[in-house]
């Protein structure tokens, strides 16, 4: 069954995103292992794992996953930023798997104008030498971007050679909902979910899809705007919603909400409320 969750906050240890997701009544949730806007990443105590496992168990929240900070860019042709990127990526993988995470879900960055052929041998490279790098228990996850400022990933043909080439069960991709109509999926409506999924299955594999990134889309589908918005409250809409959960790809996933939220404070208890009456609605169809 779908399972409803959301971005929540660490402040004040790993554990106490537990609380936070019951609070609003998430399943299940993403976490950053630091600032998203910072190269340096948490330094983890042992009991705080211990107490963030111990609660996850409890309470039945989970799987958890790691969002990569905001910085990294494996395209990028600067080699003190690829250096960052790199290490940031390693320490994030390191940490999924400490706090018995999945994985952790990434931006792999911009081309900046370079374009996509110029920067993808250094991407499957880069790819490579993470997971060479990090415990095998820790997925690395690929998400699809909206295409915006050269985001690499907008296209499934895109994401399919790298998750191809790097030749490791250990790549996933996580389908962000906003990011998938922005780049011109038109996941909104049935015709157009059966043809995006197509697509996906035909260059990526739906076995490598691993999780949601449930927001709906302030901009109008094409628009390669990544501006999301509350659930219901954007062009993608709950019946948008209904139509996604209903279809086979997604039974069993993980949804991470990551919307502004109804009093711009982030994912809130309304939106997760929202969710599951549509996940109940597409139970019937």
């Amino acid at each position: 069954m779908i399972r409803i969750g959301a971005h929540v906050s660490t402040s004040g240890g790993t554990h106490t995103a537990i609380g936070r997701a019951l609070d609003i009544g998430a399943e299940t949730i993403q976490v950053f292992s630091g600032s998203p806007k910072a190269w340096a990443r948490k330094t983890y105590k042992k009991d705080e794992v211990a107490e963030f496992k111990k609660l996850s168990a409890e309470h039945d929240v989970g799987p958890a996953f790691i969002h990569g900070l905001y910085l990294i860019n494996l395209a990028s042709p600067k080699p003190e930023q690829l250096e960052k990127s790199f290490n940031a990526l390693v320490d994030e993988m390191t940490a999924a798997s400490l706090i018995g995470a999945k994985g952790v879900i990434f931006h792999l960055g911009s081309h900046q104008g370079a374009g996509y052929d110029a920067c993808v041998e250094q991407l499957i490279d880069q790819c490579q030498k993470v997971l060479t790098a990090t415990p095998d228990d820790a997925w690395l996850i690929l998400e699809n971007s909206a295409g915006m400022g050269g985001g690499i990933g907008s296209k499934f043909s895109e994401l399919g050679r790298i998750v191809r080439d790097v030749g490791s069960d250990r790549v996933k991709v996580c389908l962000d909902t906003c990011h998938s109509f922005a780049a011109n999926y038109d996941i909104a409506s049935p015709k157009g979910l059966a043809a995006t999924m197509a697509e996906f299955e035909g260059e990526i594999g739906l076995d490598r899809l691993v999780a949601v990134h449930a927001n709906d889309s302030k901009a109008e589908l094409g628009r390669g705007l990544d501006r999301h918005a509350n659930i219901g409250e954007g062009h993608i809409g709950r019946e948008g919603f209904i139509n996604v959960m209903s279809h086979h790809a997604f039974a069993d996933l993980p949804f991470l909400l990551e919307v502004p939220g109804f009093d711009d404070e982030g994912p809130d208890a309304k939106n997760v409320a929202i969710l599951k009456e549509l996940r109940a609605e597409a139970l019937k169809r």
